[in-house]
């Protein structure tokens, strides 16, 4: 079974994650993450490409020298703020109406849906993801994707959720890779491949709330009936409650994380013994020292996270889903483990709450530290949806050159026991140690030996052309094949309207539409 690997960059406003999966079939092994400061980002978006290539390019060198591979592309998100959600819809008038509905038709429905959105300022505008809401296949209303697959209709209608952000940020994630050397495999709408990551089925289909405390973001994903109903986010996070600290105590804003990261926790009535400690912070430079209660640090992080929650919450009430959220609240993201977090938001939501890691069930990760907690998340989300594309390959095995064998000369006599000078060539040894045998080897078989290794490399290298030649011949029939289907649905649109007595003249018409398709 054929091996690949997957890398994703996880961009955050205080940190980068970069992490690489070995996929085999169906089997997902994550083999590298790590994390990073960032530089350039605010509230996820790349204000600065060239800064913020800086730590992206250190992480790719670093791993690639740890694992012996060469990453050429990588999957990462899109921005998570500043996108506002929309409906759209599609039609498609069958051709065959006594044909079950195929899958393929339905993502066909998908990219006219998306294709035909009329976007508010086209030249500002982007679309980063959809989500189908419903179906209705004749009699069938209102349908999820899987009821109406099989069945049979004369038309089918799709409804959609489409987010749409900027094309400033999304172009701006472009420049940041020219700068770091390095293509974009694919870029991902990550509210919905991280709610893959962390929520159960069941979660999905009785009604639950993903909240993702982020460095400069935190968001809300609502996912009802199994499908994802509602997004959104606020320009409110961790590095916020870090701020509050550096000034209302007068630390360096590094001294700040550090004192959140070890001492940080909500609610100070519940912090038992915890909160009759003082830390005490040395300036080594002057030798003076300031004296900082843990209960007051806690109050300090319980009035910014109080202030984040009522915005999470009337964001909820605003989704129309607050009453059908049987599955209460999820939190994940790297702030979503502070000490008493959840206990505050279930006082404050009534919701019933739990902390969301990466289920461990879609993937391996021994020996791979920091892949399961929550700040890990968003990136076995992208590794995930990833997956999903067998196409995608992200890394080329560096081959290690072997060493030229030392230059034999067969005019030299043979050395007689004992003999040798410093001005005398000894002949190497090509002993059991360098090729794996106990045996000698002679120059002929060490020749030939060479030539083998050689014929098999290149049968290697053969072996793998071959098979990227099949996966990109089958990438361009599927995108034939869509591309076919809207042709014909083209045809069966105009067709009705213009009926059957200007068939030459359609023909015509079809050619040239034809050659516009993409």
């Amino acid at each position: 079974m054929q091996e690949r690997y997957i890398a994703a960059v996880d961009l955050g406003s205080s940190k980068l994650a970069l992490s690489v999966a070995k996929v085999t079939g169906d089997n997902v092994q994550i083999v590298y993450y790590k994390e990073r400061p960032s530089e350039g980002i605010r509230y996820s978006l790349v204000y600065n490409p060239k800064k913020a290539s800086g730590p992206l390019r250190e992480a790719i060198r670093e791993a690639e020298n740890e694992l012996g591979i060469r990453i050429l592309q990588v999957v990462l998100g899109y921005p998570r703020y500043n996108i506002h959600q929309e409906s759209g819809s599609a039609r498609l008038d069958r051709s065959n109406p006594n044909e079950c509905i195929s899958r393929e038709e339905v993502e066909v429905l998908k990219s006219m849906a998306l294709d035909v959105y009329p976007l508010i300022d086209d030249s500002n505008e982007e679309i980063y993801g959809a989500v189908a809401q419903s179906f209705t296949a004749d009699d069938l209303i209102q349908q999820s994707e899987d009821d109406v697959v099989g069945a049979t209709a004369v038309t089918l209608d799709g409804n959609f959720k489409v987010y749409v952000g900027t094309k400033k940020a999304s172009r701006n994630l472009d420049i940041m890779m020219n700068f770091a050397e390095v293509a974009i495999a694919q870029k991902v709408f990550t509210p919905y491949t991280t709610a893959q990551a962390v929520l159960a089925e069941e979660e999905k289909e009785n009604g639950v709330g993903l909240i993702e405390f982020g460095a400069g973001v935190t968001s809300l994903t609502i996912f009802q009936g199994g499908i994802m109903r509602y997004y959104t986010a606020i320009p409110f996070g961790a590095r916020n409650i870090t701020t509050d600290i550096k000034y209302e105590c007068g630390f360096k804003e590094s001294l700040a994380e550090n004192i959140k990261l070890a001492y940080g926790a909500c609610m100070p009535e519940k912090l038992q013994s915890l909160g009759e400690k003082t830390l005490r912070i040395t300036d080594d430079e002057t030798g003076q020292y300031d004296d900082l209660p843990v209960k007051y640090l806690s109050e300090i992080i319980t009035c910014r996270m109080a202030e984040i929650l009522d915005a999470i919450l009337f964001c909820i009430q605003e989704s129309g889903f607050a009453e059908r959220l049987r599955n209460g609240l999820v939190i994940t993201g790297g702030g979503a483990g502070m000490a008493n977090l959840t206990a505050l938001i279930k006082e404050k939501s009534g919701y019933n709450v739990r902390i969301g890691y990466p289920r461990a069930r879609y993937f391996s990760a021994a020996g791979c530290s920091g892949i399961t907690e929550t700040g890990a998340a968003a990136s076995v989300g992208l590794i995930l949806e990833a997956k999903r594309y067998s196409y995608l390959n992200c890394t080329e095995e560096v081959e290690a050159e072997e060493p030229d064998a030392p230059a034999i000369d067969e005019e030299l006599p043979p050395q007689e026991d004992g003999g040798g000078t410093a001005d005398t060539a000894e002949e190497p040894d090509y002993g059991g140690t360098v090729f794996g045998s106990d045996s000698g080897m002679t120059k002929e078989d060490e020749r030939a030996r060479k030539a083998q290794l050689k014929r098999e490399k290149e049968a290697q290298k053969a072996l793998e052309r071959e098979r990227r030649r099949k996966e990109e011949a089958q990438r361009k029939a599927e995108k034939e094949h869509v591309t076919s289907m809207k042709i014909t649905w083209i045809k069966d649109k105009v067709g009705s309207m213009l009926g059957r007595a200007f068939d030459d003249t359609l023909g015509q018409f079809y050619d040239n539409m034809t050659d516009n398709v993409d």
